[in-house]
């Protein structure tokens, strides 16, 4: 089975390497294409006002100048085409990528489009505990869970036009409390922060950070989940048409 691996992290991350450690149990045949910088937060974004680059690091290895997107793309429509992969893996992302932090994610926007092409994909995110941990982030969980987890996705596909997003939560392996399929939570939206500072020169710039995440009504998403210390795993759909609207839209136009 030949698998993609790719991230958002940049192929230099300690989180793409647990991965490629979690492929290479799965098949011989792994290729890595990823971001060559860390494109976090780059969502489902695609770089059309300049050119790409790629950089061959290793046999089947390659950095892209562009967002995990972009390096999708890059794999299917042009390193990997003569014979496409049969699973693109996205990940492990450095954080957790829960409830509306899959809009943003770059982890998740690559496996979508590799469901776009028609491959079944899987975005995976290592959740942690507090900020500032840098690149000593505690992979444990994913590392000693991922392969168990993938193993019945891979048997059993899931529907076109759909990608799995899996989350390990912050604790050590043996902690884990097992798996949960569940729905995508949603957070108070006012959790989001702008923080100010001042260059030497005097001149103002902006960092966006996050306060507590707030509980769902429901105790059933995936934010619930890794709370609990249970791995989330939730099937996402490409087709974002709220259907219950159609007849009232229709109204509205006589149609």
């Amino acid at each position: 089975m030949r698998i993609l691996l790719t991230n958002d992290d940049g192929i230099a991350a300690r989180g793409l390497a647990v991965l490629e450690e979690v492929a290479r149990t799965l098949s011989d045949d792994v290729w890595v294409v990823a971001p060559a910088d860390e494109q976090s937060g780059a969502g489902h974004s695609l770089t059309l006002t300049k050119p790409l680059r790629v950089r061959q690091l290793g046999e089947r290895r390659f950095a892209i100048s562009g967002t995990p997107t972009d390096a999708v793309m890059m794999a299917l429509g042009y390193l990997m085409k003569d014979r496409p992969p049969a699973l693109v893996l996205s990940g492990i992302n450095r954080g957790a990528n829960l409830a509306e932090d899959a809009t943003y994610s770059g982890t998740v926007s690559a496996a979508m489009e590799g469901a776009l092409a028609g491959v079944p994909s899987v975005a995976l995110s290592q959740a942690y505990t507090r900020q500032g941990l840098g690149d000593s982030v505690p992979f444990a969980a994913a590392t000693e869970w991922a392969a168990r987890v993938l193993a019945p996705l891979i048997k059993a596909p899931v529907a076109p036009g759909t990608l799995v997003n899996v989350n390990f939560p912050a604790v050590a392996p043996e902690e884990v409390r097992g798996v949960r399929v569940c729905p995508q939570g949603r957070r108070d939206y006012g959790r989001a922060e702008v923080l100010e500072r001042r260059d030497p020169r005097g001149f103002p710039y902006f960092w966006f950070a996050l306060g507590p995440a707030q509980e769902t009504p429901r105790h059933d998403t995936d934010l619930e989940a890794i709370a609990d210390g249970f791995i989330s795993v939730t099937p996402l759909h490409l087709d974002m048409t709220h259907d219950p609207s159609i007849a009232a839209l229709r109204g509205r136009f006589g149609v």
